[in-house]
């Protein structure tokens, strides 16, 4: 199960892998590669343009939004938990029993807690596939690139990449069409692995306590930390 949320931490957060005291047994640290030549211009149809200002401004309408979640690993093998969202910048995720890990970002940084080793790691937003998704403007264009639309009954996906680096690897959003919200997302990372997160009866507008946000070391004995 380890090597599940090693998977998940390297591709939702690659960036991470400048932390090589935690991440070095989690998400695999590689050698530093050479610069990667920026994406190439991806030309999209009226229909396809037309698909992606609906999905930014669906995710542009989210302010607060908590799911159960259910993740595949590249190897099938499967973890459930806890997913929290605050954009602008606040996330979390809390897997279930019996695993004691979480992932926590606070505005600036984004933190993996290893429960196992009692560790913990953090990069900055900035430097992870999850940024764009957590920026107070939500824009699929610039810095980052749709590469592909894809449109079945009932299901809109829409893929991007860092259009500067797209080689961290490639992040598809699955949206339900009606109604229209977002269901689950995954994540082709740099190896050629997948690793898929689907939300399970996710709700809008929910209320936090923003200390839920902020990192803390969970005392021995305890599941997760949070902030005082």
């Amino acid at each position: 199960m380890k090597t599940v949320l090693r998977r998940l931490s390297r591709s939702l957060f690659p960036g991470a892998l400048l932390c090589a005291a935690l991440l070095a047994p989690l998400p695999v640290v590689l050698a530093p590669s050479a610069v990667a030549a920026p994406a190439a211009p991806v030309s999209l149809s009226a229909q396809d343009q037309a698909v992606v200002a609906k999905v930014e401004e669906y995710l542009n309408g989210i302010t607060t939004l908590q799911s159960k979640f259910l993740q595949v690993a590249p190897n099938g093998r499967q973890a459930t938990g806890t997913f929290y969202l605050w954009r602008p910048g606040r996330m979390r995720l809390e897997y279930d029993r019996p695993l004691k890990d979480f992932i926590v970002a606070d505005g600036s940084f984004v933190f993996y807690w290893d429960g196992e080793m009692r560790q913990q790691s953090s990069a900055p937003i900035g430097s992870t596939l999850a940024d764009f998704i957590l920026r107070k403007n939500i824009r699929l264009s610039g810095d980052v690139t749709v590469t592909e639309v894809f449109q079945a009954p009932g299901v809109i996906e829409v893929s991007l990449l860092e259009t500067k680096d797209p080689g961290k690897g490639t992040l598809t959003l699955v949206f339900e069409d009606r109604p229209f919200q977002l269901r689950k997302w995954r994540v082709l990372d740099a190896q050629g692995m997948t690793t898929e997160v689907a939300l399970l009866n996710p709700r809008t507008d929910v209320t936090f306590d923003r200390e839920m946000f902020y990192f803390k070391e969970p005392a021995r004995g305890s599941d997760f930390g949070r902030g005082n």
